[in-house]
């Protein structure tokens, strides 16, 4: 079980956003309605799905690492 209050569960929590926002950015009607603004609260989704986008090799490389963590050391 990870806590939601340690490192490795923060670690876990932010991939998990990022790699979700990605996702939506990806849906055309997510698109419009959430990701389009780029300054406020909902401009934290717009990036999060952007740097999941561009970094897309380096988010799955650390999900593969953080689920060998959780799996294997936790």
């Amino acid at each position: 079980m990870t806590n939601a209050y340690s490192f490795d569960g923060m670690v876990i929590a932010v991939l998990l956003f990022i790699c979700t926002c990605a996702y939506g950015k990806r849906i055309p009607r997510l698109n419009s309605l959430i990701f389009s603004e780029k300054k406020g609260f909902l401009g934290t989704f717009s990036k999060a799905a952007v740097i999941g986008i561009r970094l897309h090799w380096i988010v799955s490389l650390l999900c593969l690492v953080t689920a060998g963590y959780v799996l294997l050391i936790q």
